[in-house]
């Protein structure tokens, strides 16, 4: 398997999250062994995807460089993640991306339109050789080595429409697009007016999020899956995940992760070099692998 960028550039338009400001986004290919290199054609600074460029993951996760910010990238990246895609370079006008519907489908649909490029470097993964967790009180994230890509999430919430809800996702793109990628974000109704006091979460609304108040959810046409909310949690797993640079060939696992954990999780994979391997598949490997991405 060869790596990927995508065969011509796309561009869309959305709500930024926390501003409620129409933000520009624009993806074009790069070259082998580029990266994904985000681009604030505003404030003219490239920030590559590294989890040393984390510099918050309060309310989502945040990459900058030399002061210059990019907000909620976690429901793209979980795109790029699932697509493949290895070089590209991903330009905006302002310091958000666009929140579009909340999940990530209209990404896979910017993908989708741009196409898919094979290059003549041969990918590389993240095999993942011993277990690595980081905890919190009874949270926790881990990656540990596994012969199958898998994320496993479960979450607790003293709500009646969440409770308890556990979710094992064998990764595939095919798998991803069809249970994962329409899942939509989440909020609690006080939080959504709290942060709103703040000038926070200017953009969100019910046509970007699920919100819900004590006893239900005020979206009229309700949820996509019975499960969307751990359903969302993997999406957002998958794209902190992509910080890494790299497919990861082992299994995730949380209980209650956070963007925050998620971070913490990937500085500590990196911190320890028997943890993992960079592996570039070999031809016979590679077709096997090739098949999840298809």
């Amino acid at each position: 398997m060869k790596q990927r960028t995508i065969a011509r550039p796309v561009e869309s338009v959305g709500i930024g999250l926390h501003k409620g400001m129409p933000v520009r986004l624009r993806l074009e290919p790069l070259d082998a062994g580029s990266g994904i290199v985000f681009y604030r054609e505003d404030a003219g600074v490239s920030i590559p995807l590294h989890p040393d460029f984390v510099v918050d993951t309060q309310m989502a996760t945040v990459i900058g460089k030399n002061g210059v910010n990019i907000s909620t990238i976690e429901h793209f990246l979980s795109a790029v993640y699932a697509y493949g895609i290895d070089n590209m370079r991903v330009i905006l006008d302002d310091a958000e991306m666009p929140i579009m519907d909340g999940s990530a489908a209209s990404f896979c649909m910017m993908l989708d339109e741009a196409g898919i490029e094979e290059q003549s470097a041969g990918k590389e993964i993240l095999r993942i050789k011993k277990e690595v967790t980081v905890r919190e009180g009874d949270k926790y994230v881990t990656l540990k080595p596994s012969e199958t890509a898998r994320f496993d999430f479960t979450i607790r919430f003293d709500h009646p429409v969440i409770a308890e809800q556990r979710r094992s996702f064998l990764f595939s793109k095919q798998a991803f697009v069809k249970e994962i990628a329409r899942a939509r974000t989440f909020g609690f109704l006080k939080e959504v007016q709290y942060l709103r006091s703040r000038n926070l979460a200017l953009g969100g609304s019910l046509e970007n999020a699920i919100v819900l108040d004590d006893t239900k959810v005020l979206n009229p046409e309700g949820l996509r899956f019975e499960d969307e909310f751990v359903r969302h949690k993997i999406l957002d797993a998958m794209g902190d995940m992509k910080l890494l640079g790299r497919p990861i060939f082992g299994a995730y696992e949380a209980f209650a992760g956070s963007h925050d954990l998620n971070h913490r999780l990937t500085l500590a994979l990196m911190a320890d070099s028997e943890a993992y391997e960079v592996v570039t598949l070999k031809v016979e490997e590679s077709r096997e692998f090739a098949k999840s991405f298809a």
